[in-house]
Parts: C-alpha cells; structure tokens; sequence
C-alpha cells in the first residue's frame, strides 16, 4: 500500500555544485526554531568584502573567524548554536532520514488525498508541500461554492485534533495547504491524518 515516493524528488539538487550561492532553511530542514537560515556562498572572498567593516574602536583578528564579517547583523544571538546541537543529534543519517521521511510522507499524504471522493490534487508535494481542493458535493454550485466548502473542510479537520493544515490560494481556486517537516512524523501519521480527513469530509456531506 505505501509504496516509497523518494525517487518523486531525487536529484532536486543536482547541479547545486555550479551555484554562485544557494540558501535553505534550518527550520524546515533541522527542525530548529524559526529565523535560522543558512546561505552558501561561493567566492567567500566577495562575500566578506561586501559584509566587513573596519572602525578604530573595533577589535579585528585577522587569524579568528570573526561572525560579523559575514553577514549584515552585528547584534545577533547565536544562530549556529542550535544548528550545531541539531547536527551533533541526529547525525549525518539522521538528518538524512529526517528529510527523506518529511518528503515521503508529505507526498503520500497528498497522493492519498487525491483518491478520496470529492479532492482534486492541484499539487502533488516535489518537497515538503502540497495542495488540495475540495469539491461541494451538491450540484449546480459555483466556483465560490467550492471555495467556500475548501475553507468548511479545513475548519473541520483541524476541529478533529488530529493535524493542523492552512488554507491558501492556487489557479484562482480555495487550496488546503499540506506541510510536513516534524522529525517525529511517520507513516502512522499518514495514515492517522488520511482518516481524520477523511471524517472531516464525511462530516461535510
């Protein structure tokens, strides 16, 4: 029944190498708190020369890496604390099952979706994310009838306690919003979140 969806976003990376710079986010990826980011920068050199500043009431230590040579904020807690305690934790294959798991259930979740009564995938997850609309199963309803039943349907399945989803719009259509990034999410909650949908809808009908 779950059929593994990993080989759905393989290679998303492929030919990061030949970036300038890239970003990703800390905590999606590690589970850390929010506003810890991390940039990639190729030519480092540049990339201090644009952050730097010299002062004659600064201290500088031309040997030390020194934080606010790289980036805009002098006044900043330390970021790379909690990023550093997430790595040292789950270890290179930790993070690796982390992001793996997070994308497959992501993707399952949304692919499952999509096979109930009533539920058109506008997005299948290529991460993380994913989107769904929900049809009224009365006929002769318009476009904002659906809309209107889209918002009815995520009100009921956060009211189940089960998991919580957002709305948000797509091709001019009312959208659920599907994202998953919590380390401890797994296949039962798929599976546990598949049925408290599906009890939402029921209870829409």
């Amino acid at each position: 029944m779950w059929a593994n969806a990993s080989d759905k976003y393989r290679g998303i990376l492929e030919g990061v190498e030949d970036a300038d710079s890239w970003a990703t986010d800390g905590h999606k990826w590690l589970n850390v708190t929010y506003d810890i980011g991390y940039a990639f920068v190729k030519q480092t050199k540049e990339h201090k020369a644009s952050m730097s500043m010299r002062a004659s009431y600064l201290t500088h230590d031309e040997e030390v890496r020194d934080q606010f040579d790289w980036n805009p904020e002098w006044s900043r807690r330390g970021r790379g604390v909690s990023t550093y305690a997430a790595i040292r934790q789950f270890g290179t294959t930790g993070i690796y099952d982390l992001i793996d798991s997070s994308c497959n259930s992501a993707y399952l979740l949304v692919e499952r979706m999509g096979k109930m009564e009533g539920v058109t995938v506008m997005s299948l997850p290529r991460i993380t994310q994913g989107l769904v609309h929900f049809q009224h199963h009365h006929d002769h309803v318009s476009e904002a009838d659906h809309d209107a039943f889209t918002d009815m349907v995520i009100e009921a399945i956060n009211d189940t306690g089960k998991l919580f989803v957002g709305g948000t719009n797509s091709k001019y259509k009312r959208c659920m919003r599907v994202s998953v990034c919590g380390w401890q999410t797994d296949i039962d909650d798929v599976k546990l979140s598949l049925k408290a949908i599906q009890q939402a809808l029921d209870l829409t009908k």
